[in-house]
């Protein structure tokens, strides 16, 4: 009915559900010994305008959909990045490296959980770079989970939204998207959905608190 609040919830998972990617980005160099700055460059010439870079340019797109196989990836960034030394970056176990430093967010997973208990239908909908994720209790969190290079499709592409809803069994209008880069926030927003763009679990959790209509904070 019309003014009814939203019944679904779609969640990302690094940089909402875990510390901020800037955060563990650093962390990672800094254990590696590698210049940031030097991943910071390969993103950028990887990604270059949004949409307009091609898998043969962007090794980060094919990785998400699925497309590169991550040893593939891990050759390609390494020889892109610098060490502080000087010596060469070791690109066996690179992702894997650089995903370990990506700690939990207890108080974001806690909010899903309660949002699904009080009858919202709830979905992670990630962009991987292979499988690194700790899986521990997405049982209880969501009712879909959608992972990029599982499914052959990233965000921000209109087809991962649709897919990921069909999972819910709801309509743009009816969920909350809450990502923490704004490109894949404004894509949801043009399909329907209502996009919280994450900076920070308080800022998120009242945002959302206000929309659902209901208790969600801890």
């Amino acid at each position: 009915m019309p003014g009814q609040p939203p019944s679904g919830l779609i969640v990302d998972f690094y940089g909402v559900l875990t510390v901020d990617l800037d955060s563990a980005m650093t962390a990672w160099a800094d254990s590696d010994g590698i210049d940031y700055l030097s991943f910071r460059e390969a993103m950028a010439d990887w990604f270059g305008e949004a949409g307009a870079v091609t898998v043969r340019l962007n090794p980060v797109h094919a990785l998400e959909r699925g497309e590169l196989e991550v040893p593939d990836f891990e050759q390609q960034l390494a020889k892109r990045l610098r060490s502080w030394d000087g010596t060469p970056v070791a690109a066996d176990g690179l992702v894997a490296r650089m995903f370990n430093q990506f700690q939990h967010a207890p108080d974001m997973a806690g909010l899903v959980r309660r949002a699904r208990s009080s009858g919202l239908r709830t979905a992670l909908l990630s962009n991987s770079w292979g499988d690194q994720y700790f899986r521990t209790g997405w049982g209880d969190m969501f009712d879909a989970v959608v992972i990029s290079g599982e499914v052959n499709m990233r965000k921000p592409e209109r087809q991962i939204f649709e897919y990921t809803l069909r999972e819910l069994r709801l309509d743009a209008r009816e969920c909350v998207f809450v990502d923490d880069h704004e490109q894949n926030v404004s894509a949801a927003a043009k399909l329907g959905l209502i996009g919280i763009h994450h900076t920070d679990y308080e800022s998120t959790a009242a945002e959302l608190e206000v929309i659902f209509d209901r208790p969600l904070a801890g």
